[in-house]
C-alpha cells in the first residue's frame, strides 16, 4: 500500500499530499528511493471527498508504477526513472551489459543529469553531458585513473551516450516524454574511426599453430577450437564434453560463460540466444579426446578435490575456467614466441575471414559464428560456396601445411 503524507503550509493547513510507492532494495541491500508524486485537492472539496479521491489517486499511482507507466505530469526526475529503467531491463540485457549499464548510470548519468526532471530535459543538457564525457578521465577496472590513456575515446563516449539514449527511448515508449532529447541528429558528437578487423594472416596462423604444439594440451585445444569454430571466448569456456559429438565431429554451442567483478563465473545463453551446431575436423575431435582422458587422469589423481562438472576448460580442480584467463594466456603465448600481439577475439575474426577466403558461403559463415544479422558477417567480406562439413575441412587444410605432427607426439606434450 502506498505511503501518504500530508504537506502543510506555515499556518498548519494541509495544501497537498505526497504519495510514495516503495521499490525494495538493490543488490547491495541498500533501500531504493521510492516512486513519488504529489496530489493537490481542489479548493472546493470536502474532507470526505478529499479522502476518497486521495485513496483513488494512491491506488492508481501504485498501479502505474508496477506496470511501468508514469505520465510526465508526475514530474519524475531522471535519477528516479533510471532505477525504473534498470528494473525493466534486468531480464532483457545480458548480465555483463546490465552491470556495465548500471555502472554508467550510477557513476556518470545520475551525477550529471539525475536532478533534472524528464520533462525538462533538452538536447542542450545532453550536449553538455557529451562535453563532460570528452573531459572525463578513463579508469582501469579497479577504478583508478588510467595514466596511459587519460581521456575517453570517441567510441567509449558513444557507448556511454548510448546508455542514456536507451533510457530516454524507454521513457518515450512509456509515454512519459513525447520524444527523446538525446537523438543523435540533434547532437554534435566526436568523430569515430571504424576499427579495422584484426586478424592473423594465413601465414601468421600457420606459424602460431606451429608454436602451439609446445604448449599444454588444454591450451592447444582452446586455441584450435577458437580458430576452427570461430566461437566467442565465453562460448568456448562454456563448453562441456557432453556438447561434443565424437562420431559426427559436431560441437553444440548452447551456453556462454561470463565473469562480473567481485562475483563467481556464471553461465548464460549464447549472444542473441543463437544455439548452434558447428562441424569441426576429425583432427580437432582427436585432440578433445586426449584432453578428456587427461581430465579423467587428473580427477583420479586429486580425488575428492576435483569438481566434476564436465567442463572442457578448467582450473586445476575441475572448476570452470575464468573467462578472462584465455586472453591473458594468449597474450603471454604470443609474446613468448615473438609473435605479433593480437587480442584473443582476433581468432574469431581470423576464422571468419579464412573461411570466406576459402570460398565458403557467407550464410554458412554467419551460421557458424552465430550472427543474428548477416550484415554483421558482411564486415568479413564477400565469398560463396559450401556447407558446414566442408567449412571445417577448408580451415584445417589451410592451417596445416603438412600433417607431420602425430597425435601420439601431442599426447606426450599434454
Amino acid at each position: 500500500m502506498p505511503n501518504i503524507t500530508p504537506r502543510k503550509n506555515k499556518n498548519g493547513e494541509i495544501i497537498s499530499y505526497r504519495i510514495r510507492v516503495a521499490r525494495g532494495y538493490d543488490s547491495s541491500g541498500k533501500k531504493i528511493k521510492p516512486y513519488e508524486m504529489t496530489w493537490k485537492p481542489a479548493p472546493n472539496m470536502t474532507a470526505k471527498q478529499i479522502q476518497k479521491e486521495l485513496q483513488k489517486q494512491a491506488v492508481l499511482f501504485e498501479e502505474q508504477c508496477r506496470q511501468g507507466r508514469i505520465s510526465a505530469n508526475q514530474n519524475i526526475k531522471l535519477a528516479d526513472f533510471c532505477m525504473m529503467y534498470l528494473d525493466i531491463k534486468k531480464d532483457v540485457l545480458s548480465p555483463r551489459v546490465y552491470a556495465d549499464y548500471t555502472r554508467t548510470i550510477e557513476k556518470l548519468i545520475i551525477p550529471s543529469l539525475g536532478h533534472i526532471k524528464l520533462a525538462d530535459l533538452k538536447p542542450a543538457h545532453i550536449q553538455r553531458f557529451v562535453q563532460y564525457l570528452q573531459g572525463d578521465v578513463k579508469q582501469k577496472r579497479d577504478g583508478t585513473p588510467d595514466e596511459e590513456n587519460t581521456k575517453l575515446s570517441a567510441s567509449s563516449i558513444k557507448r556511454k551516450l548510448a546508455v542514456l539514449q536507451s533510457i530516454l527511448s524507454q521513457a518515450t515508449k512509456l509515454e512519459i516524454i513525447p520524444f527523446s532529447p538525446a537523438d543523435s541528429k540533434k547532437l554534435t558528437l566526436p568523430k569515430t574511426v571504424t576499427p579495422k578487423v584484426e586478424i592473423f594472416t594465413k601465414q601468421e596462423a600457420i606459424e602460431m599453430l606451429s608454436c602451439l604444439q609446445k604448449e599444454d594440451l588444454q591450451f592447444q585445444v582452446l586455441i584450435q577450437l577458437a580458430i576452427i569454430t570461430g566461437c566467442r571466448c565465453g562460448e568456448l569456456i562454456g563448453l562441456k564434453f557432453s556438447d561434443i559429438d565424437f562420431d559426427t565431429c559436431k560441437v553444440t554451442v548452447e551456453r556462454s560463460a561470463y565473469k562480473i567483478t567481485g562475483k563467481s563465473t556464471a553461465i548464460k545463453p549464447p549472444k542473441d540466444y543463437q544455439v548452434r551446431v558447428i562441424a569441426v575436423s576429425r583432427y580437432c575431435i582427436e585432440l578433445i579426446k586426449l584432453l578428456q582422458a587427461e581430465k579423467i587422469s587428473e580427477q583420479a589423481r586429486i580425488g575428492t578435490a576435483w569438481k566434476d562438472d564436465n567442463w572442457l576448460f578448467t582450473q586445476w580442480n575441475g572448476e570452470i575456467m575464468n573467462p578472462q584467463t584465455p586472453s591473458k594466456q594468449f597474450s603471454k603465448f604470443l609474446a613468448k614466441n615473438g609473435l605479433k600481439h593480437r587480442k584473443f577475439h582476433a581468432l574469431r575474426h581470423t576464422s571468419a575471414t579464412l573461411l570466406l577466403y576459402g570460398d565458403v558461403n557467407l550464410k554458412e559463415v554467419q551460421s557458424r559464428l552465430g550472427h543474428a544479422d548477416i550484415s554483421t558477417t558482411n564486415k568479413y567480406l564477400h565469398s560463396i560456396a559450401e556447407a558446414d562439413e566442408a567449412a571445417a575441412n577448408v580451415l584445417q587444410n589451410m592451417l596445416t601445411e603438412n600433417e607431420t605432427i602425430t597425435l601420439k607426439n601431442i599426447s606426450k606434450v599434454g
